[in-house]
């Protein structure tokens, strides 16, 4: 059994422990507040913009434009979201596990890398990737995904690649971040309530032209595409740092505990052992 000042000096380790765990659980929450809002402002956007795109593009059938064209998909190119940095639980672990798993049969796949965690994984394991964003900060910026767009529009546009692929966390609730997988190009048009095709089409009349109208509306859709990604994966990153961090708290809450009732229960023998040994010198004597 370790001695009392042992236990003591693990008891106040753990205890310096509880403490930056505490705080790393307050700064969490103030983050995943901030995150959570810009995820919930953005959303409207995106499902306009998605809504805009499924009504205008079954009209422009005949129209064509690099980021519609559909290749024969020899090459991929997935984005792989993660965090820049761990103490959140499974989040990062489950992105690169989902992507890992979505890759493993592909012939030809290069890998975009948004995240120091991904970026380090998959380099380790011989993984090739043709980019990497690492130390983007903690607040995501429309800049940095318009970076990003830029040049996954242009590799593609020039053949690079025939499909690419996000892979990131879509933020559900504090509790849940479900890790998915989408592809962003060739660009499909959605149907549905948004933009159904057969739900009746109107004959839109283009200024300037349709050329033009497409060419302006299918780079902003990627590009916010990957910003709400993005924005998502955030969310979803400060929610399971919040979470570990609060585990982490209440389990070192419980270790100190059972250290204390250790050093307690040592103390006693201590004692107990004290006092036999006067006892018994005591009866020595006489």
């Amino acid at each position: 059994m370790p001695n009392i000042r042992d236990l003591r000096r693990r008891i106040k380790s753990i205890k310096n422990i509880q403490q930056i765990t505490k705080a790393m659980k307050a700064v969490s929450a103030a983050k995943m507040r901030r995150a959570q809002e810009n995820v919930t402002a953005a959303r409207p956007y995106a499902k306009r913009l998605i809504g805009v795109l499924g009504r205008v593009a079954p009209v422009t059938k005949g129209v064509r434009h690099p980021l519609l064209e559909v290749r024969e998909p020899k090459k991929a190119a997935y984005v792989v979201i993660t965090a820049d940095r761990g103490l959140c639980g499974g989040f990062n672990s489950n992105i690169i596990r989902k992507a890992a798993a979505e890759i493993r049969n592909l012939p030809d796949v290069e890998l975009i890398c948004v995240g120091r965690k991904g970026r380090d994984f998959f380099r380790k394991r011989g993984y090739n990737i043709i980019q990497q964003y690492v130390g983007l900060g903690e607040n995501v910026n429309a800049a940095q995904a318009r970076e990003i767009a830029r040049y996954i529009i242009d590799s593609y546009s020039e053949g690079q690649f025939d499909a690419v692929y996000l892979v990131y966390s879509e933020f559900v609730n504090v509790m849940v971040q479900r890790p998915v997988a989408a592809k962003l190009l060739p660009a499909e048009p959605p149907k549905g309530k948004e933009g159904d095709a057969a739900s009746g089409l109107v004959d839109y009349i283009f200024e300037p032209s349709a050329e033009e109208v497409l060419a302006s509306l299918l780079p902003k859709y990627v590009t916010n595409t990957v910003f709400q990604a993005m924005l998502e994966s955030k969310a979803g990153e400060q929610s399971a740092r919040m979470t570990a961090m609060d585990n982490a708290t209440k389990n070192a809450s419980d270790i100190i505990s059972r250290l204390t009732l250790s050093m307690n229960r040592a103390r006693q023998a201590a004692i107990t052992k004290e006092i036999s040994e006067i006892v018994g010198g005591a009866a020595a004597l006489e």
